[in-house]
C-alpha cells in the first residue's frame, strides 16, 4: 500500500462486546489496544535498522473522528473511543480470560487490528477502524444460546452498515493530512545513518527512504 501511495487506511473487522451497553449490531472505533498476541511479524524495522515508533496513541484521532461522523450521518450506531483487546486466535477466549479483560474495563476483543496498527504507523500511513460487534463474548449469560447463524446475520447486516459508512467516509476523507501520522518515523530511527546495510536501505526504502 506504501508503494502504491496510499497515506490513509480504513479498516473494518469483526468483534465481540466484553460490554453489555456495546450490542451487536454497534460499531466501536477505538482508540487504544491491548495486546495478547504471540510471535507475530508487527514491524518493518530490525535486520540492520534499529526504530522505536510512538504508539501511544495507536490510531488516528483525524481519521477516527472522521469515520464517527461517517456513522452518524448514515444511521450507524457508532462508539467513539474505546479499547480493543487483540488476542491471538485462531480460538476463541476462555471464559476465564474472557472475565479477566471485563475486569480490566477492555470494551471489545478481536483478533486482527493490533498489528495493522503497527505496521502502519511505522509506515507513517493514517489508520482507524470500524470494529463491527457481532456477538458478546463468552462472559455473557446468554452466550451459548447464540448460534453461528445468528452470528453469520450480524456479520452480513454489520457488513452492509460498513459499506454505507465507508463511502460516506471516503467522501469526506480529503488529501490534507493534519495529523502526525505522515512524520511518525521521523525520529525514531536509532541506528547510525552509516552504519545502515546497503541491504536494509534497500529493503526498507519504501518506509524511511526520505530519512536516509
Amino acid at each position: 500500500m506504501k508503494i502504491l501511495g496510499v497515506e490513509q487506511i480504513i479498516s473494518v473487522s469483526a468483534v465481540g462486546s466484553l460490554r453489555e451497553d456495546l450490542p451487536p449490531m454497534d460499531f466501536l472505533i477505538p482508540d487504544q489496544f491491548f495486546d495478547r498476541t504471540r510471535g507475530r511479524k508487527a514491524t518493518f524495522f530490525g535486520e540492520g535498522v534499529v526504530a522505536h515508533i510512538a504508539f501511544d496513541k495507536p490510531t488516528c484521532p483525524r481519521l477516527s473522528k472522521l469515520l464517527a461522523g461517517a456513522c452518524d450521518r448514515v444511521g450507524v450506531k457508532a462508539h467513539n473511543g474505546g479499547t480493543y483487546v487483540c488476542m491471538e486466535g485462531p480460538a476463541f477466549s476462555t471464559l476465564a480470560e474472557s472475565h479477566t479483560y471485563r475486569q480490566l474495563r477492555f470494551d471489545v476483543i478481536g483478533m486482527t487490528n493490533l498489528t495493522e496498527a503497527k505496521l502502519a504507523r511505522e509506515a507513517e500511513l493514517c489508520y482507524a477502524t470500524f470494529a463491527m460487534i457481532t456477538d458478546y463474548d463468552c462472559w455473557h449469560p446468554e452466550h451459548d444460546s447464540v448460534t453461528v447463524d445468528m452470528i453469520i446475520g450480524y456479520l452480513n447486516k454489520n457488513a452492509e452498515n460498513a459499506q454505507r459508512a465507508i463511502r460516506e467516509a471516503v467522501r469526506a476523507l480529503g488529501d490534507e493530512r493534519s495529523c502526525g501520522c505522515g512524520s511518525a518515523a521521523a525520529h525514531a530511527i536509532l541506528t547510525d545513518r552509516k552504519r545502515i546495510p546497503a541491504a536494509a536501505r534497500k529493503r526498507l526504502a519504501p518506509i524511511i527512504g526520505k530519512y536516509i
